[in-house]
């Protein structure tokens, strides 16, 4: 009888999340959002490029399945307002898709991890410049800790401490064919 020869790969990744904890953390956080804001009436989910979009519009579908009503959802890059990128893309008003009215709205800044806080500084930089909402909050997929900035999520889908040597990654179907986040 001729034994199978079986290759083992080591790898550092652990799934954190898969395709199940991450629907249970999005729809959670579906009615968190809901419960804070009384109702979706004045509602408008904002999702960060780029991953950011994709849960935002998730988080949209279940409130929609939830309440029967429907939460406009936009689509925010940042890349112009962020400190930490090269100076030729400052100063360039940042891209928010749909021209969105977000003055007098409740506005839910949707991203997929929380590290330093700088991201969400440079997304609320830019929804000022977009209009004044009537309040910001944060909604992310993991927060892994380490701010350097006095940023909090609002609604959290779970908080993973983390060594700054280490890597968070989400991969969703809509960009990565697949439902999962790992820690490396």
């Amino acid at each position: 009888m001729a034994m199978k020869e079986v290759t083992v790969v080591q790898t550092n990744e652990v799934i954190l999340m898969d395709e199940t904890a991450m629907r249970r953390a999005l729809t959670r956080i579906s009615h968190e959002i809901i419960e804070k804001n009384k109702g979706v009436d004045d509602l408008v989910l904002i999702g960060i490029r780029t991953r950011g979009i994709y849960l935002a519009n998730r988080i949209a579908e279940i409130i929609q399945e939830i309440e029967d009503n429907e939460v406009a959802v936009a689509e925010l890059d940042v890349t112009s307002y962020r400190d930490d990128r090269a100076k030729e893309h400052r100063g360039f008003k940042a891209d928010l898709s749909d021209a969105l009215p977000i003055s007098n709205k409740k506005v839910v800044l949707v991203d997929d991890v929380l590290y330093t806080g700088r991201t969400i500084r440079a997304a609320m930089d830019a929804l000022i410049d977009h209009g004044r909402p009537q309040a910001i909050q944060l909604a992310v997929l993991v927060d892994r800790g380490h701010r350097e900035l006095p940023i909090r999520p609002d609604f959290v889908g779970k908080n993973v401490p983390t060594s700054r040597s280490e890597s968070v990654e989400v991969q969703l179907t809509e960009r990565d064919q697949v439902d999962k986040v790992t820690i490396r």
